[in-house]
């Protein structure tokens, strides 16, 4: 492995799945992400747990829109106790990571590392985090909104949402320790997020997730999204027809795909910067929403989509029923 990525990978192995002798380890990866993969997989070697993987791109083409029957029954056959997806994201893929990510974390009950669009930079950066710290501050927020019934957000940048939630929907904290069977996230972490009732006002994004993170990067000047009902009412791309086209796709691909399916904070406190990757963007300090599943499974929500895009509101004041809990993007509590 490179020097540089054992921190990292010793996260993802031993901190976040706790993975130990006697675990039945199975990795799921693409070509551009081998070196990463390779690292996770020897540092999983290391700790004396049975290892297997397999490439997907020698089950279906890129990008993936389907879920191979002859993956899903390998991946059954070796009868995993843990699992990472190390991999990219492109367009239409969801299609592959969904029934992936419901095969591993719901039917297998593994402990899973969903690494989507990991790359260097993050590999070196929030993988290689304080994740005792992350723990802490991911808990300790949790605890703070898990009783909440409303939670207004601002930003420089144009955002202003006001959410509300249900008790009938959980919140949950995705702390970096994944070490009951069953529990998952995406790696690095940290966040708390929920299934919210209701969103109302306008998101200023600076970024978007899903294969849009890949191709756009950073959003500058931010999209604007209004949501009414909890759904997208309007996209606003100024000047940028073709974003703003793929963004109004995306959105009507499902009745349910404009519709507000997730509400979370960031909880990584030693991120110091936003980088143009959104799997670790999302987990900086501030506030992201998706739009399309709500992760029932997980939230209690009753409903489900194919699809599902966060969209980025950082450095973000945040209100909790009231008590301002981030200003800026720095927690107060």
């Amino acid at each position: 492995m490179r020097p540089e990525y054992q921190p990292g990978a010793r996260n993802a192995v031993r901190a976040c799945l706790g993975i130990h002798p006697g675990d039945r380890v199975a990795v799921v990866e693409d070509r551009d992400h081998a070196e990463i993969a390779q690292a996770v997989k020897e540092e999983v070697e290391r700790t004396g747990a049975d290892l297997v993987s397999w490439v997907m791109e020698d089950f279906v083409e890129r990008p993936a829109r389907t879920f191979p029957r002859e993956l899903a029954e390998a991946v059954r056959a070796a009868r995993p106790t843990a699992s990472y997806y190390i991999g990219g994201s492109r367009q239409g893929e969801m299609a592959f990571r969904r029934p992936l990510l419901h095969l591993l974390a719901e039917e297998l009950r593994c402990r899973h590392g969903h690494m989507v669009g990991i790359d260097h930079r993050v590999m070196v950066d929030g993988m290689a985090g304080d994740y005792e710290e992350i723990y802490r501050v991911t808990r300790q927020v949790f605890e703070i909104v898990r009783q909440a019934e409303k939670i207004e957000v601002a930003t420089r940048l144009g955002t202003e949402l006001v959410a509300t939630f249900s008790q009938q929907r959980r919140w949950i904290p995705c702390d970096g320790r994944y070490w009951e069977q069953g529990r998952w996230g995406n790696l690095p972490e940290g966040e708390t997020f929920t299934a919210p009732l209701g969103l109302e006002g306008v998101i200023a994004a600076e970024e978007m997730g899903d294969y849009f993170s890949e191709r756009y990067g950073m959003l500058s000047p931010p999209l604007r999204l209004v949501v009414r009902g909890g759904r997208v009412a309007a996209v606003e791309a100024e000047g940028r027809p073709q974003l703003q086209a793929e963004v109004e796709a995306y959105l009507g691909q499902h009745p349910d795909s404009n519709r507000a399916g997730e509400f979370a904070i960031g909880t990584n406190v030693g991120l110091t910067e936003i980088i143009g990757n959104f799997l670790q963007d999302e987990k900086f300090p501030g506030v992201h929403v998706a739009f399309g599943d709500p992760y029932g499974f997980e939230t209690g929500a009753d409903w489900e989509c194919p699809s599902h895009v966060d969209v980025l509101a950082s450095h973000a004041d945040v209100r909790v029923d009231g008590r301002q809990i981030m200003e800026g993007g720095r927690f107060l509590v």
